[in-house]
């Protein structure tokens, strides 16, 4: 599966120092594990030649050249994080239109508040900018 560039969800930052806000809201929205009190991180701010955008961890991959089944699901729950982003004044949409489907419903997305993210595991299963050297 290759990634196109339509699919990235471009965004500007409503202030030119928000992009460390909305690089930690992110890291508290994503997929729960009640279990264990774990917190899967669905998206991601990249920031790239000057732009930047919504994308989710599995699109990130792609990029990479690396395997991954990112689906209609995964788009779903991209669209509906970027529209609470754009929603809650983080973020402007560039194409607001690009989001508006399909759309996740809100009990498949958890949003932890800040005042509880040390009573959750937050987990990110990519991290931009980190290069894996291979060990011998």
């Amino acid at each position: 599966m290759l990634i196109n560039i339509d699919d990235l969800i471009e965004v500007e930052l409503v202030h030119s120092d928000d992009f460390l806000k909305v690089k930690e809201t992110l890291t508290r929205i994503g997929i729960a594990s009640k279990k264990d009190n774990t917190l899967y991180q669905s998206c991601h701010i990249l920031h790239k030649k000057g732009k930047f955008y919504i994308i989710h961890f599995k699109q990130l991959f792609l990029l990479d050249g690396k395997p991954s089944n990112f689906t209609e699901e995964d788009r779903s729950r991209l669209h509906t994080i970027a529209n609470l982003l754009n929603d809650w004044k983080l973020v402007k949409l560039v194409n607001p239109e690009k989001s508006k489907t399909p759309v996740a419903a809100m009990s498949q997305i958890k949003i932890i508040s800040h005042k509880e993210k040390h009573l959750w595991n937050l987990v990110q299963k990519y991290t931009i900018g980190k290069i894996k050297t291979p060990r011998y």
